[in-house]
């Protein structure tokens, strides 16, 4: 079995990422009915612009890098597989997924699910590059888990 990606395509689809979570974000922004909501999806598309630009920055500075295996290519088969179920992996997703979205609720439910897949897709990412990018990456999961807990009381603050 054959490399499957490189360390710097790995970080490519962490910027496809942010990408597709800053459109999604700013697309159920535009429909959100409470203020409070339309308010939270606008920061969070923020903080997403600001995750590419942080995955930008670790794409310039990258080398290549094979992690640890028990077989070739057995992590980058497990990143494949991960990243074909994680559909904000794929181009012009975030806005697709935002259309599809009827309500408030259920625009704060589909972010809690991106935020969590991001979580385990940059865990894993860190095995990918090299130490000195390990930091930056706990940062952006820190950031992720913050966003996770403003939409989790997003939700819990909402009408039923």
């Amino acid at each position: 079995m054959g490399i499957l990606f490189s360390a710097s395509e790995v970080v490519q689809m962490g910027i496809q990422i942010e990408q597709n979570g800053k459109d999604y974000y700013i697309t159920v922004a535009k429909s959100a009915r409470e203020n409070k909501t339309k308010e939270a999806f606008q920061y969070l598309a923020a903080e997403e612009e600001k995750h590419i630009r942080t995955f930008e920055d670790i794409l310039s500075q990258i080398e290549k890098y094979e992690p640890p295996e028990s077989y070739p290519g057995e992590y980058f088969a497990y990143l494949r597989a991960l990243s074909e179920e994680y559909v904000f992996t794929k181009a012009r997703k975030g806005e697709e997924i935002a259309g599809k979205v009827k309500s408030d609720r259920e625009a704060i439910e589909t972010g809690i699910g991106f935020e969590k897949d991001s979580i385990l897709f940059y865990e894993e990412m860190k095995n990918l590059v090299g130490q000195g990018a390990h930091q930056t990456i706990d940062k952006l999961i820190e950031q992720e888990k913050e966003h996770l807990r403003k939409l989790s009381q997003l939700k819990s603050s909402l009408q039923v």
